[in-house]
């Protein structure tokens, strides 16, 4: 009997493969540990705005896509949204071949009956509709928090302590960041609402929620960067939110490579 956790859907987001602060390592082994019948990936699992910087595409980058693939080949049914770092793919939607599905936005209906827009969600970010640019440096500026993250974390692990994210701290702290988090979530609940779904499952600022606002229920998947979480269904329709992590020795397997960056790699 199969030792692997099964979900009837399982929604990822923002993994990043072709940047170096991507987590494929993580995001292998939580995918090699769960089945599901419905797979959502929502957005920026390509980042074609690292990779036009520099060509990094390691075997743990390759064998997550392998593994995709396998599993849309065992009978696994997969919707790809892309987003704001995968954009390129949207040109060429909507998009059918085997069990894959690539489409702009979907509607997904849990078993329970209640419907969700899936969608990544950077078209309810202002600055990316407006100010690409901006959300260009705010991205390296990201890049940069995530580096030093991994250095300061490394450093804490030697001394006993427990892991500390200071990307979420200033996610959480900095008026501006703040304020950029919920101008976002309060724009994708009002088109939510007014286009009649019961909730809303996306990505894109890398912040992993599950609450309900204003009556409807806000699903962020979070991401394969940091947090490395995923939002599952049960086969009751009930969603709830999974973190996965390797032990600390993995982790530092990779800090080498983080570190040693001198590329402008991004993430958002």
């Amino acid at each position: 009997m199969s030792s692997k956790i099964h979900y009837r859907t399982i929604f990822i987001s923002d993994t990043h493969l072709g940047s170096r602060t991507a987590n494929a390592e993580v995001l292998l082994d939580f995918l090699r540990n769960h089945r599901c019948d419905k797979l959502y990936i929502v957005g920026d699992f390509i980042d074609f705005w690292a990779l036009s910087r520099v060509a990094y595409f390691p075997p743990d980058h390759r064998e997550v896509l392998r593994l995709i693939i396998k599993w849309s080949a065992r009978g696994t049914d997969i919707d790809y949204i892309p987003g704001n770092h995968d954009e390129a793919v949207r040109s060429f939607l909507p998009i059918l071949f085997d069990n894959v599905r690539m489409l702009d936005e979907v509607v997904h209906t849990t078993a329970d009956g209640r419907n969700f827009l899936v969608t990544h969600g950077d078209n309810y970010d202002q600055v990316m509709k407006y100010a690409k640019w901006v959300a260009w440096l705010g991205d390296l500026g990201y890049h940069a928090l995530i580096r030093a993250n991994y250095a300061v974390n490394f450093v804490r692990r030697r001394l006993g302590y427990g892991y500390w994210s200071l990307s979420a701290w200033v996610k959480h702290t900095v008026k501006t960041a703040v304020n950029v988090i919920s101008d976002y979530e309060e724009a994708v609940i009002k088109d939510v609402l007014d286009r009649g779904y019961d909730g809303v499952i996306c990505g894109h600022i890398h912040c992993a929620e599950l609450r309900d606002m204003h009556g409807i229920l806000y699903a962020n998947c979070g991401d394969f960067v940091e947090s490395c979480t995923a939002l599952v269904e049960h086969d009751d329709g009930r969603l709830e939110l999974v973190g996965w992590q390797l032990d600390t020795k993995s982790i530092d397997k990779n800090l080498e490579s983080i570190l040693s960056l001198n590329d402008e790699q991004s993430i958002r």
